[in-house]
């Protein structure tokens, strides 16, 4: 007769459990009074391995923005001539929606404690402007030798980010209820209208917003289904940049 014993459980990476440990402390004893120590003795593990993933105690309150923004960063370049750029600043920017949108509970608590802390929404200002200058950065390139081009991509990115901005507050203070990336595509909707420029249909004879229907034009189905398979380990901008793809030849 065998005896089996179960498998013990997988213990979470090292650096999703100093988040955790970190959270836990700052919801039971504030984060002012949570020091490195207190953080690395709740994890069980050392100093040391703490600074190997967050270089101060605040980065281990935004602990997915530089992954983030490398991978907008990457699909922004990835954009070639054919890409209309506005459109392009905005799935930027949805992408960005989508990290917060993949942890509601953990975008909800970390909104909550930003909200309180003077000295973290100094740091969320500062990632969000790193954001707004990937934006500016990848208009400035394609509008470059236009009139008032530099002028024109730094509005329209700061125009993304508050479009951004205005739907992902509104949705983390409804405690993440509600549709983020409905009321994403809405405010995103504006921009679009106002800075984008049209496309025309096959004819020629009518333009286009994106994410709009031409007159005459049927809509998508509800129940319209596209499947996409992709590498697990892909980044998330070539996920999207696949998407596109893909949604243009459905």
């Amino acid at each position: 007769m065998s005896s089996s014993s179960a498998a013990p459980a997988a213990k979470p990476p090292m650096r999703d459990a100093l988040v955790a440990a970190a959270f836990r402390l700052f919801s039971e004893h504030g984060y002012e009074q949570t020091t490195v120590d207190d953080i690395v003795a709740l994890a069980g593990v050392g100093r040391r391995s703490f600074f190997r993933y967050f270089p101060a105690k605040e980065d281990v309150v935004f602990p997915d923005h530089e992954r983030c923004l490398a991978d907008m960063t990457a699909f922004l370049a990835a954009g070639g001539e054919e890409c209309e750029p506005v459109r392009r600043v905005c799935d930027s920017a949805r992408m960005v929606l989508h990290m917060y949108a993949e942890n509601p509970a953990f975008s909800v608590q970390r909104y909550r404690l930003t909200r309180k802390v003077a000295g973290l929404r100094a740091s969320e200002l500062s990632v969000v402007w790193r954001y707004e200058r990937a934006m500016a950065g990848y208009l400035r390139g394609r509008f470059t030798g236009h009139p008032d081009g530099t002028l024109r991509a730094d509005v329209i990115a700061a125009a993304v980010v508050a479009a951004h901005n205005n739907a992902l507050r509104s949705w983390l203070r409804s405690d993440g209820r509600g549709d983020a990336v409905a009321a994403l595509d809405h405010a995103l909707g504006y921009v679009q209208r106002e800075f984008g420029r049209p496309q025309e249909t096959a004819a020629g004879r009518t333009t286009v917003w994106p994410g709009s229907v031409p007159d005459g034009g049927d809509a998508p189905h509800p129940d319209d289904v596209l499947v996409l398979v992709t590498r697990r380990d892909a980044p998330l901008w070539r996920v999207v940049q696949e998407l596109e793809t893909a949604t243009r030849r459905a």
